[in-house]
């Protein structure tokens, strides 16, 4: 079986390099950005600016590869895949929640964005917290490590080979 996206647009930010990034929307900060839709798509963002966050979904375009094992950012021990968030997959596609500002025509500003300049978006969701935050009571390996969130910036250990 073959599954092919069709990116709808670019997401625009001030991270030129994979090195020095926030590794997740929450240590991201402030940071804005420009989401850009294709204008075949720009009727779609109709209703949008009522919701004040929304979901990004994307493309890792410069991960090529993936390994079951990685060492993630916020560990030092090697963990399974799935139970990260790291770019390198086997279907290279990520998702950031990030703050929308406003809509300007094709355009969205937002705020605390967590991606490289050009990534290609495959799709826009609005956040729902009643919908996408459950209560949740268990966070893994990853539970005493959040706190480090802020911290942290990428390198380019999940990079092209």
């Amino acid at each position: 079986m073959v599954i092919t996206f069709k990116p709808i647009g670019v997401i625009r930010t001030p991270f030129r390099e994979i090195g020095g990034m926030p590794i997740q929307p929450g240590g991201a900060g402030g940071t804005k950005g420009e989401v850009e839709v294709r204008p075949e798509f720009c009727d779609g963002l109709k209703d949008l600016d009522g919701f004040s966050h929304i979901i990004l979904i994307y493309h890792f375009h410069l991960s090529e590869g993936y390994s079951l094992r990685v060492k993630p950012f916020l560990d030092d021990a090697i963990r399974g895949l799935f139970s990260t968030r790291a770019p390198r997959r086997p279907n290279p596609i990520g998702l950031s929640i990030v703050e929308l500002e406003r809509v300007e025509g094709c355009k969205m500003h937002v705020r605390g964005i967590d991606v490289i300049d050009g990534t290609p978006l495959l799709d826009i969701k609005p956040f729902v917290p009643d919908f996408d935050a459950p209560d949740v009571s268990r966070m893994g390996w990853l539970a005493s490590r959040v706190e480090k969130l802020r911290e942290i910036r990428s390198d380019d250990r999940f990079g092209s080979k």
